[in-house]
């Protein structure tokens, strides 16, 4: 909250069907710099004017001809934009202040008024309304940034996938262990072999003709934690034509600075005629 500023500025409605007091109550709240004071004697309108105006205290008579003051805390309680009934109640007896705060009110006056305990509570009210307000609208600024934040960053994998696949046959992830975790292009296809066998592992199928100098070369590299750019490395197929690759990784880190494992992406030579 940012002080007593705000809570002079708040919106306070006056609901009681006696001249008197409204008078009373509307003259302690101007003298006491509270700008945006304003009143109603019909309890009918009280929920339809809160709706309209959000107010930050509604001063709320009991003993109302028509609808009394509970039934109008009921029906505030209908409107689903505000969580938090901002309601003092107004009254006489005794009795009622504990069933007002059961049926949702957030503190009590008593009459005839004292004008130090009016202020008073008024105040303290208004604060923690003004906090409520305040968390709420914090709430939906968070929520509103991260949708955008969400947004954006769909946004930027996908053009990360376009320049991805732009730039690249495949692109790949895998784990510390070596394991593949996430691999987007034709690489079975291409490679003629499981995803698996990229750094040397054969756990799917057996794959020969490899460059060994080459795959040593490229296992020392990942196991060294090295980043490594435009990496050649071939094999023979058993056709006798080479195929040559050439890839570009780097290793990924969490937030505490462990390796969790590589990504890169990787590109067919095309064989010179």
């Amino acid at each position: 909250m940012n002080g007593l500023p705000d809570i002079l500025n708040a919106s306070i409605l006056i609901v009681d069907d006696q001249d008197a007091n409204v008078a009373l109550l509307e003259e302690l709240l101007s003298q006491a710099g509270y700008t945006a004071v304003s009143s109603t004697r019909i309890p009918q309108e009280v929920c339809a004017l809160h709706r309209k105006n959000r107010y930050d205290a509604i001063l709320l008579d009991l003993q109302m001809p028509g609808m009394d003051g509970f039934q109008v805390m009921e029906g505030l309680k209908t409107n689903e934009s505000d969580a938090y009934l901002p309601v003092i109640v107004l009254t006489a007896q005794p009795g009622h202040k504990l069933r007002a705060l059961q049926a949702g009110a957030k503190d009590f006056i008593s009459k005839p008024f004292d004008l130090i305990e009016v202020k008073t509570r008024i105040h303290n009210m208004l604060e923690v309304r003004l906090l409520y307000r305040q968390l709420d609208d914090h709430k939906k600024l968070l929520e509103q940034t991260v949708q955008e934040r969400t947004a954006e960053l769909r946004e930027s994998e996908a053009r990360f996938r376009c320049l991805t696949e732009l730039a690249s046959d495949w692109y790949w992830e895998q784990d510390e262990s070596g394991a593949f975790t996430k691999v987007s292009g034709p690489v079975l296809e291409m490679l003629g072999i499981r995803v698996a066998t990229l750094v040397g592992e054969n756990d799917y199928q057996e794959v020969t003709g490899w460059n060994e100098a080459e795959r040593a070369q490229l296992k020392a590299k990942i196991a060294a934690r090295q980043p490594f750019l435009d990496f050649e490395f071939s094999r023979v197929n058993a056709d006798g034509l080479q195929q040559t690759f050439r890839i570009s990784g780097e290793p990924m880190f969490n937030q505490l600075c462990g390796i969790i494992g590589y990504r890169g992406i990787g590109v067919e030579i095309p064989v010179k005629q």
